[in-house]
């Protein structure tokens, strides 16, 4: 018999393309039953973060017990999947669909960063080029309230709809999911100033809001520097062209920026690799992974170091900053790390602190995605790399 483990990491490849598997039948209300009651041991055996949760398991409410045991359809197994994820109060855990009434994601569509202060709900960044940015919202303003509900109050409804309570993580993750607001309608929300002055403002979702076609990176001269910004593009295959022919316009030896500000929706190691490939001579370590999962079920530890090698033809020799924020996720985080490890300069404000890589695991009888955060990834120093720090800019 295959254990869990096997049996998990099977539902974690790749699936086919869609047109290549054969057509079968809706599931049956109790075959969907079964993959809402498999995501809590999936989620326990290959979530990387078991250790900042209670009790070191996915939290399981009577509530959430009772929403499992009720799904007879696709459309209850996404809404108590959502649910599911969401119990974490890990931004890196999502699902693979979505409703068009669901939360948005943060940070990819998110432009409030909300921290609990006391009795307050702080702003402590705001992300630029944003209707919260064009509304005037700063960093030191506070969020009063959701629509009519005062902002305590509606982040102990939002768990108190799975039946747990607004401790620890929780707080902070749902007053931002909160300020992200729903997908499909513009959010409410009332924000007082650091003089005590309150407003209440309408504002688009970024759904809606979102920026058209961007160029992938957008550079530019200041000061004899050359400034690289990279505009939410670590995902998308044009980047590295994009890159390289702005890293052709650098002069030997002038000084560089990478602005990794805009890079909340993460990417891949792919193009990470390309932008740090042009600057190392020799095969140089950039991050840790580790694997919990292996492990847990084996008893030995797995952990492995990832390098970046040059890339022919591709060097530049001089010296390198990266500035970084809130909207650095992912990816990005994972550049910062790397390129920190490079010997840049990593400067800015904290990065969105996004646990591990994430992989996706389909659930066998539905097909439905669960992306899960599986690998505690940590700077070549062992910092992990939710905790790195950037220096003052």
């Amino acid at each position: 018999m295959r254990t869990l483990l096997t049996l998990l990491l099977v539902l974690g490849c790749a699936a086919s393309p869609a047109h290549a598997r054969s057509p079968r039948a809706e599931p049956t209300a109790e075959a969907f039953r079964a993959d809402a009651l498999a995501i809590e041991g999936l989620i326990n055996s290959r979530y990387a973060y078991l250790d900042r949760l209670p009790d070191g398991a996915m939290p399981m409410s009577a509530a959430m017990r009772a929403e499992a045991g009720a799904v007879a359809d696709r459309r209850t197994l996404l809404r108590y999947a959502e649910h599911a994820v969401a119990a974490l109060a890990d931004h890196h855990a999502i699902t693979g669909g979505s409703f068009a009434d669901s939360w948005g994601l943060v940070p990819s569509y998110s432009d409030l960063w909300i921290e609990p202060e006391g009795d307050l709900w702080r702003i402590t960044a705001v992300r630029e080029g944003t209707p919260a940015a064009g509304a005037g919202i700063q960093p030191g303003d506070s969020l009063v309230a959701v629509g009519e509900t005062g902002t305590t109050q509606a982040v102990a409804a939002f768990w108190a709809g799975l039946g747990l309570e607004p401790t620890g993580d929780r707080a902070g993750y749902a007053a931002r999911v909160l300020a992200a607001g729903r997908r499909d309608r513009p959010r409410d929300l009332t924000i007082r100033d650091a003089a005590g002055a309150e407003r209440r403002l309408t504002l688009p979702n970024l759904y809606a809001a979102s920026p058209g076609n961007r160029r992938p990176v957008s550079a530019h001269q200041a000061n004899g520097t050359l400034v690289i910004r990279f505009n939410d593009s670590l995902g998308d295959n044009a980047t590295v062209s994009a890159f390289d022919a702005a890293m052709a316009g650098a002069r030997p030896g002038q000084p560089i920026v990478l602005d990794l500000t805009d890079t909340a929706s993460g990417g891949n190691t792919v193009i990470a690799r390309a932008i740090m490939g042009w600057f190392v001579d020799a095969p140089t370590a950039y991050q840790v992974h580790n694997l919990p999962a292996e492990e847990r079920e084996t008893g030995v530890p797995r952990q492995w170091i990832e390098q970046v090698l040059p890339r022919p033809g591709k060097r530049h020799r001089g010296p390198v900053t990266v500035r970084v924020g809130r909207w650095t996720g992912s990816m990005g985080e994972g550049l910062a790390i790397g390129l920190d490890a490079l010997g840049a300069d990593v400067v800015g404000g904290p990065m969105a602190g996004l646990l591990g890589a994430i992989h996706d695991f389909r659930l066998p009888n539905s097909d439905m995605v669960i992306k899960l955060p599986t690998e505690r990834l940590y700077a070549v120093d062992g910092t992990p790399r939710e905790a790195f720090r950037p220096g003052p800019e």
